[in-house]
């Protein structure tokens, strides 16, 4: 089925021109339900692992907490909290399990609802927010085939959440003919796609090192999906189509913000699983005494929660600066959403040193599956190699700081 076609009810009853109002969404507190669903997904980190996806009643109890909505607009029914309370969220929610975390946060992949056209966002989500997954990667293609019209064809690897979702918003080019259509730049036209997970089929690929449990499956088109042209958007280059101070950060400073609690929640769980075990441990030459009675493991531990914690601190400072530039109604400087991308490489980093320690530190009994340290390891080593935390960020950043143009995406 179409796009077209599966909105033909809703254009028959409405005009293009109004946006269907969302159903009301029940009201809740996101910290109360986030720290109750980090109890649950703490203890069934393991399910997820061995299905290697979220397991369908944690996912209905994300839904049923909104908290795939974190960014949603509330005129679209979501919740549109602060970006600190956004990271914090995340950051909760991994330092539970780093898949579910990582699940959860590409789950508002309804905030990018934001950049569609109202009425279109509204139609989408008029029975409630559907759970949705996206892959900013162009791996498809968008051909023109009628006025006001397109196909939509590809296949998208890592695409997190694909099991459990209901709409795809993920990455196209369009093209002139055989070729890229290009901007007046010389960069292609890259949008995002809307459609629904109906026409797409999951390749069963995710075998993966870490986030496991992540369901990060290839999504591939059935063949070719007629899209209206207002269901493609051009976040990367173009401003939110909806008010308010979450909206004035451009697209890849939104990202940032859901992002980058990821690595800050596994690094801190990693550091606090090792104070637990270390006492416990004892090995030669003396084992007399504990691997917490070692004074250079004390010393490369009070370093790396140091440096974790440090990093959450400028993320802090960070997104407050760019936060209070929306709030008194400015887009946030490019200057600022260096210091953004630049956080987000900090915390990794820290994270990735300390996740490195916990391991080491931990003996062989942290190898065993069972043991959260070594899922620890595994999950970060996984985010790390994620487009969102190129290197390129410090590269903006230090551009920045010289006074020297730079991209921020």
């Amino acid at each position: 089925m179409s796009i077209i076609e599966a909105v033909a009810t809703v254009e028959t009853s409405i005009p293009t021109s109004l946006a269907p109002a969302p159903k009301r969404a029940p009201i809740v507190d996101p910290l109360a339900e986030t720290a109750r669903l980090a109890a649950s997904f703490r203890e069934r980190a393991m399910d997820g692992e061995h299905l290697r996806t979220m397991p369908a009643d944690l996912v209905a109890k994300v839904r049923a907490a909104r908290l795939f909505t974190l960014a949603l607009p509330r005129s679209l029914g979501g919740l549109e909290l602060d970006p600190l309370t956004i990271v914090d969220i995340i950051e909760q929610l991994t330092y539970a399990d780093g898949s579910a975390g990582w699940t959860t946060m590409i789950g508002n992949s309804t905030s990018f609802l934001a950049w569609f056209d109202p009425s279109v966002a509204a139609a989408v989500v008029a029975d409630g927010a559907p759970t949705m997954a996206s892959v900013f990667a162009p791996k498809g293609t968008a051909v023109a085939v009628d006025p006001g019209a397109f196909d939509v064809n590809g296949r998208w690897s890592f695409a997190s959440g694909s099991p459990h979702a209901e709409w795809f918003i993920n990455g196209v080019i369009v093209m002139d003919g055989p070729a890229p259509r290009m901007h007046a730049g010389g960069q292609p036209d890259w949008r995002f796609a809307l459609f629904p997970a109906a026409d797409t089929e999951i390749v069963d690929t995710w075998d993966a090192l870490g986030l496991r449990g992540t369901g990060s499956h290839d999504v591939q088109t059935k063949s070719p999906i007629r899209v209206p042209e207002d269901y493609l958007a051009m976040p990367f280059n173009s401003p939110a189509r909806h008010d308010g101070p979450l909206y004035r950060f451009p697209f890849w400073g939104l990202l940032g913000v859901l992002m980058s609690g990821v690595p800050l929640g596994i690094a801190q769980r990693a550091l606090d699983e090792l104070v637990a075990l270390a006492p416990q441990k004892h090995r030669p030459p003396n084992p007399a005494v504990s691997v917490a009675g070692d004074p250079h493991l004390q010393i490369e531990m009070a370093r790396a929660e140091t440096r974790v914690r440090g990093a959450k601190a400028y993320l802090v400072d960070s997104i407050g600066c760019a936060w209070d530039t929306a709030c008194n109604g400015d887009v946030p400087s490019n200057g600022q959403l260096a210091a953004i991308q630049m956080a987000m490489l900090d915390g990794l980093d820290s994270g990735i040193a300390a996740v490195d320690l916990a391991l080491r530190a931990g003996g062989a009994s942290s190898v065993y599956s069972h043991q959260p340290i070594q899922r620890c390891f595994r999950d970060l080593h996984t985010v790390a190699q994620h487009a969102a935390f190129n290197i390129q960020g410090a590269a903006n950043y230090g551009r920045s700081r010289f006074g020297l143009d730079q991209q921020t995406g």
